[in-house]
């Protein structure tokens, strides 16, 4: 069993930047590929970004490519999401996810709460 917290979210100008993070409990942390999810109002629930167990390999939504960089540190079961030059659209609720080889809907296996992150112009 893995709990999932997040934190690290809250108001920010447009341009400015935020670092998320995600704290795992349980022993088999880097057994699970990990990543982020967002869903502002009104919309579907989409995908950020995701690292493999080792965090050798990373990939990330066209939206964020370059601007948002994910990374893990397997000894302290935490994964971060750092947010530069942050938009007004990406307001949103950031989730954090943990799944086995991947973060397909059938693959996720744990959710965090979720953490606000609004980006004012």
């Amino acid at each position: 069993q893995v709990q999932l917290v997040e934190s690290g979210g809250g108001l920010v100008q447009a341009g400015g930047s935020l670092r998320l993070s995600c704290a795992a409990s349980g022993r088999t942390f880097s057994n699970y590929v990990m990543g982020w999810f967002r869903q502002a109002p009104g919309k579907e629930r989409e995908f950020v970004a995701i690292i493999a167990w080792s965090g050798a390999h990373t990939y990330g939504a066209d939206s964020v490519k370059g601007r948002f960089t994910i990374s893990r540190d397997n000894a302290k079961n935490t994964v971060f999401l750092q947010m530069n030059s942050l938009k007004p659209e990406d307001t949103a609720v950031y989730y954090c996810a943990a799944g086995i080889e991947s973060l397909s809907a059938r693959n996720i296996k744990y959710w965090g709460q979720g953490t606000q992150v609004t980006v004012s112009s």
